[in-house]
């Protein structure tokens, strides 16, 4: 690995540790030129799978997509960034295991849904309301219904 700091290629690993959400390995390293340390981080490479946009365009699944919705939904609410983390790391697991080559972009809607509906019901109705281009109030209420319902 190429140190950030002085550019050589001469680095060792201090620590080694996987993720929470089990898809990344993180190390710490240190430059045996210059002696400074820096972290890494290693994902498996993306596969190449398709999303298939409602007009029909295809283009590559792109996993800060995932990351930049569910970010907003989230944001002012109550939630680490290691349960987004895991949140988003969860959503583009189940793309990649249920899909082969490719995905309707309604699809990974749902599952976005499916995983935010259980980490937080508001971020759950902000995405809800984007994703489904709620229109009015009616079609808030309309979404909170079955959620108002589950906590009788």
């Amino acid at each position: 690995m190429q140190c950030p700091f002085c550019q050589t290629d001469n680095d060792r690993v201090l620590d080694s540790r996987s993720s929470a959400d089990g898809f990344s390995v993180r190390r710490r390293r240190e430059c045996l030129s210059c002696s400074r340390r820096y972290t890494t981080h290693e994902r498996l490479e993306e596969l190449s799978i398709k999303v298939v946009k409602k007009d029909g365009v295809r283009e590559p699944f792109i996993r800060d997509k995932i990351r930049h919705g569910i970010i907003k939904a989230c944001w002012k609410r109550p939630i680490s960034s290691e349960e987004i983390e895991t949140t988003i790391s969860a959503v583009e697991g189940e793309v990649y295991s249920r899909f082969e080559n490719e995905i309707a972009s309604n699809e990974i809607g749902e599952i976005v849904m499916e995983h935010l509906s259980m980490l937080d019901q508001v971020a759950y109705v902000r995405f809800a309301s984007v994703y489904r281009e709620f229109t009015d109030v009616r079609d808030f209420v309309d979404e909170l219904q079955p959620i108002l319902q589950r906590r009788r």
